[in-house]
């Protein structure tokens, strides 16, 4: 009986190793495990790349992961990506019952941030919270949390609190304390002095130096002016 739900085919994965991960993905494959299942185990297996990105943009958080013919309803636990070429190398998924409610991490978006008051007034919206913990149904999970910030004015701050849950989902964070978004007032950079100002402090210091410079000639003429005389004394 379909599910209504995406669903991916993998195939098991029996080898291991850092030569057998490379291997698979030259062949554009992605390994992975699936934790939490029945019979106790970790499941190994490999997935297309191309069809495991596919389902994870357009799908919700509960994917069907079909492996030697069953369905095993999942989660995603953890992604690791490729730290320059940003491509996905190794998921991790974990089964869950349907008829049990379990925790887990949900993405905050926000909304109407253009339409916010405080946004308008010149202010710049900050997200603090990207996201949530909470408990729901494996059916209930949301994709995303979305929050409505257009009514936000000038240095104003939402809390969890102000955002409702959607129906069979629960907030696990402290609503009072969690700040989803605030907005702030942009600081003012100091001003950088004109350039007429500089070219006239530069001026001034030039003209210091040219008469210090002066002061030090008239003094060397003076002594020579001296030792002349003293030398005419002593020759009369």
């Amino acid at each position: 009986m379909a599910s209504g739900r995406p669903t991916i085919e993998v195939r098991p994965r029996t080898e291991h190793g850092t030569r057998v991960t490379r291997r698979m993905r030259k062949q554009g494959l992605v390994p992975g495990v699936v934790y939490g299942t029945p019979e106790g185990d970790v499941i190994s297996f490999a997935a297309d790349a191309r069809e495991l990105r596919r389902i994870l943009v357009g799908a919700g958080a509960l994917i069907d992961l079909k492996l030697d013919g069953e369905a095993r309803p999942v989660i995603v636990k953890d992604q690791q990506f490729h730290p320059v070429r940003g491509e996905l190398i190794h998921i991790d998924f974990v089964q869950v019952r349907l008829d049990e409610k379990i925790q887990t991490q949900v993405a905050v978006h926000v909304e109407g941030t253009d339409e916010a008051p405080g946004v308008k007034e010149g202010g710049v919206l900050e997200q603090a919270t990207h996201q949530l913990n909470i408990e729901a149904l494996p059916t209930a999970i949301p994709d995303a949390i979305v929050v409505d910030v257009s009514g936000l004015g000038i240095a104003e701050t939402m809390h969890l609190s102000a955002v409702p849950p959607p129906d069979g989902v629960t907030f696990l964070d402290d609503p009072e304390e969690t700040i989803i978004a605030t907005i702030v007032v942009p600081t003012e950079e100091p001003e950088e002095p004109e350039v007429e100002e500089e070219a006239e402090v530069v001026g001034e210091e030039a003209a210091a130096e040219a008469g210090a410079e002066g002061a030090t000639g008239d003094e060397a003429e003076q002594a020579g002016e001296a030792a002349a005389e003293a030398e005419s004394s002593d020759e009369s």
